[in-house]
């Protein structure tokens, strides 16, 4: 909610009449995601965000009590996306578990690539209180889950070895995010990125952890 300009006179300054901004919330969040995109962390605030979604410095104190929600609110947000996008991969391969790991891969290599300001944050450990805001728990664990669903697939089909799925997803996760970071931080060899591009590097990497062998030409 947000004030009229004609509502700032001397008159009626105590009295102002609100409008409504629409999905201010999403306005809101949005301008966030940009902000990050363009200038990083260290831009973001709750008056930059309102400046930038054209509403009054306090407007966004009506969705967000400080900093660190709207933190929460652009990393829930990045994790639907993210999740979104991972489950249909995971759909458009049923039945085919190998291609679910890789399609699964590559969308997590697009995405980071695509946005990597809002990708960094979502990993950002600058949340102080993360269960203060059970929206982001749950998309959080609703996309490891998901992860989860592919290990248990590539199990049942021999591509990863046989033991706890959810200790088997984190190696598959952690494997593939740090590939990911790296290449975000550009500290991976541009010799080795020229040769084999940041998908096909991902499946070289996930040949280290699968029974079998994974022809990069999958992606082809």
């Amino acid at each position: 909610m947000i004030w009229t300009v004609s509502s700032f006179t001397p008159e009626n300054l105590m009295t102002l009449t609100p409008y409504h901004h629409g999905d201010l919330k999403n306005a809101l969040i949005q301008a966030g995601i940009e902000i990050l995109s363009q200038e990083g962390l260290q831009a973001l605030s709750l008056r930059r965000v309102a400046r930038r979604a054209g509403v009054s410095h306090s407007a966004p104190y009506a969705h967000f009590a400080d900093k660190q929600a709207l933190i929460a609110a652009i990393s829930t947000e990045g994790f639907r996306q993210l999740y979104d996008q991972l489950a249909a991969a995971v759909q458009q391969s049923q039945g085919d578990p190998l291609q679910q790991l890789v399609q699964a891969t590559r969308v997590y290599c697009d995405f980071a690539l695509a946005d990597s300001a809002h990708f960094k944050i979502m990993f950002s450990g600058v949340l102080e209180m993360e269960d203060d805001y059970p929206d982001f728990v749950d998309i959080s664990l609703k996309n490891f889950n998901l992860v989860i669903e592919i290990v248990e697939n590539c199990q049942q089909a021999g591509i990863l070895k046989p033991g706890p799925a959810e200790e088997l997803a984190v190696t598959v996760w952690g494997l593939v995010h740090g590939v990911v970071s790296l290449m975000i931080e550009g500290q991976v060899s541009e010799t080795i990125l020229t040769r084999l591009g940041p998908q096909k590097m991902l499946v070289s990497a996930l040949n280290q952890i699968t029974i079998i062998e994974i022809d990069p030409q999958i992606l082809d």
